[in-house]
């Protein structure tokens, strides 16, 4: 793609990297959420890194602010077949087809179609592949869960999922499908994954990855939190497998970044609305990209009367966005209430890198990523170069690394 204006068009990826031994990622998470360390970076500690204890966040989260949690649900979205020829097939679901809305599709019965990644599809030419049901449980067995290729193409592959009885596709999942652990942690998944890679609020199902930044919290944590007086908001972002894709090109310009679908409820836009000159913390990259989405959508409802998507670099071009923060939302909120529409519902391909201007939040809660990857890039943008001192004092204090590791707290300086 050609940049014109840009910035990233001169950002090389090989300046985001840094040395991660295995040793210092995390495989399992601790046995209780909250005793994980937190590296602090704010102005609190005159943005110098050091080291907290999770359980204590609520004692550093700022007075007046407003905490955005995102309350996706990961789904059991790896599935294993036979073909009869004896082959695996690996089928890991990335998103609904059809019925395309995710609570529709999980309340399917006898069948229903998704857009997938297939493993060994090579051995897979036609006609229907079967559940393999190692344990011989019998009530996956009367399921009979089949899956049938309907589109097979280089960007997208299409399956039809079908089964016996009245079960809904979320049920079916749930019994025959493992919880999708990302592929660094080297290994299966184990029965505590059902359980820990799910954050406690997890609600809204549609997830292939967990939003981790999340995992630390504790209803004890939340409690602390409220009791300070801290306002607290969730929106749902399905965390696709694009999360873990690597950038392969030289230059982030080359990158296609991937596009995950969200809502957000008119209560906690207005809530936004409240805290815009206050302070407004994101739990998470996903809850960041959303909230950040937002002022775009704004844009595009003051300028074409309608919101649509945010498209990869859409907040890059060089003129139109002249407008406040709050002069975005209150088109959101009115353009809601002129439709009776309770929730926006979109989407985001939002990349968020070096020189990237932050319209909503001001601080974010974050595990330590993988090097060279747009998550990386994303803390680079909040922080500055900063970001070396940070991942340096994470290294050199034992830190634990990605999605079971540790957790900071981290502040953009204005």
């Amino acid at each position: 793609m050609n940049i014109e204006f840009m910035i990233t068009d001169k950002i090389r990826i090989e300046e985001y990297d840094y040395p991660l031994p295995d040793g210092r990622i995390s495989k399992f998470p601790l046995q209780e959420r909250d005793s994980s360390k937190l590296l602090l970076f704010t102005s609190k500690n005159d943005f110098l890194p050091s080291e907290e204890k999770f359980s204590d966040i609520h004692r550093f989260l700022p007075e007046e602010s407003l905490i955005i949690f995102n309350n996706t649900k990961v789904i059991p979205a790896r599935l294993l077949f036979n073909r009869h020829t004896g082959a695996i097939i690996e089928i890991f679901c990335l998103e609904p087809v059809d019925p395309e809305d995710y609570q529709l599709n999980f309340s399917c019965t006898k069948q229903c179609r998704w857009k997938v990644i297939v493993g060994n599809i090579k051995r897979w030419k036609d006609g229907p592949i079967y559940l393999i049901n190692p344990s011989d449980d019998r009530t996956i067995a009367e399921m009979d869960l089949t899956a049938e290729l309907v589109e097979r193409a280089s960007n997208k592959i299409v399956v039809q999922f079908s089964w016996k009885g009245d079960d809904s596709f979320s049920k079916v999942l749930e019994m025959c499908g493992k919880i999708p652990i990302p592929p660094y942690l080297k290994r299966d998944p184990q029965p505590l994954d059902k359980v820990r890679y799910q954050t406690c609020y997890a609600r809204i199902e549609g997830s292939v990855a967990a939003p981790t930044a999340g995992l630390h919290f504790t209803d004890t944590v939340l409690g602390k939190i409220s009791e300070k007086g801290i306002k607290q908001g969730y929106i749902s972002l399905h965390v696709g497998a694009g999360t873990f894709l690597p950038v392969k090109s030289e230059y982030i310009s080359e990158h296609n970044m991937h596009s995950e679908p969200f809502s957000i409820s008119i209560e906690l836009i207005k809530s936004l609305r409240e805290y815009a000159s206050k302070h407004i913390i994101a739990v998470g990259t996903t809850s960041t990209r959303c909230l950040e989405s937002l002022y775009f959508l704004g844009v595009q409802t003051i300028e074409k009367k309608v919101p649509t998507y945010v498209s990869q670099w859409e907040p890059y071009r060089e003129e139109g966005f002249n407008y406040t923060l709050e002069e975005a939302l209150d088109a959101l909120i009115h353009y809601l209430e002129r439709n009776s529409l309770d929730n926006l519902v979109s989407r985001s391909e939002i990349i968020i890198v070096p020189g990237y201007r932050f319209r909503v939040i001001d601080h974010l809660i974050t595990n330590f990523h993988q090097p060279k990857s747009t998550l990386l890039l994303l803390i680079s943008a909040f922080v500055g170069k900063s970001w070396r001192d940070i991942y340096n004092f994470a290294l050199e204090n034992n830190f634990r690394f990605l999605s079971y590791g540790d957790s900071s707290l981290l502040e953009i300086r204005k």
